[in-house]
């Protein structure tokens, strides 16, 4: 599973964190140099998600099989019953395009792949100003109720306590800065990785 395009750059945060958007900045101005890797999911599809484009939605008995195939990268039940997880195959996909995968995971997903492919990712967290103000932004979704509301600000204050074993900490506390920040570390990773594999 590595050629001389191997190397992979993992965004980890919080619900609620603002990674999606830095994901979708890095991706409008890199668009040479990554490729998103769309995680497989057992929940339903939010609005307007589409299968194959945001998610791979897939039935639990599917997800399961494939946990047993040893299909994943990583995989997490994130939330009790709903198991999210990036297939080797989306990897692989994208390596074959000569481009690095764009992971947008959660933490403990993170940290899996940053353990199994050791030497070959970046790793960026993106931290909320406060939990207060992720609490805030979470709300203004309109999407969650009271009782999954409070069990996403718990978890994210659990997963705040992992952030420094992450390459690098961005702090979103305004977002084009967070994403300038991000871009550039990225550049400079893949400027080095390159410099090393020729």
């Amino acid at each position: 599973m590595q050629g001389k395009s191997s190397r992979i750059i993992i965004i980890a945060a919080p619900s609620g964190a603002g990674k999606t958007s830095v994901v979708r900045h890095l991706l409008k101005v890199m668009p040479d140099q990554l490729s998103f890797s769309i995680s497989a999911a057992t929940r339903k599809p939010r609005n307007n998600e589409k299968d194959g484009v945001d998610y791979y939605f897939l039935s639990v008995e599917d997800f399961e099989a494939r946990i047993k195939a040893d299909a994943f990268v990583e995989w997490e039940m994130v939330y009790e019953g709903k198991y999210y997880g990036t297939l080797k195959k989306e990897v692989e996909r994208i390596w074959s395009e000569g481009k690095a995968p764009l992971l947008d995971v959660d933490v403990k997903g993170g940290l899996h792949v940053q353990e199994k492919f050791r030497g070959q990712t970046l790793s960026l967290f993106i931290e909320p100003p406060s939990i207060e103000e992720l609490e805030r932004r979470l709300r203004s979704r309109g999407t969650e109720t009271e009782e999954s509301l409070k069990a996403r600000v718990s978890k994210a204050a659990y997963e705040l306590t992992f952030k420094d074993q992450f390459d690098h900490v961005i702090l979103n506390d305004e977002l084009p800065r967070a994403c300038k920040e991000a871009e550039q570390l990225i550049w400079d990773f893949l400027k080095k990785s390159l410099v090393v594999s020729h």
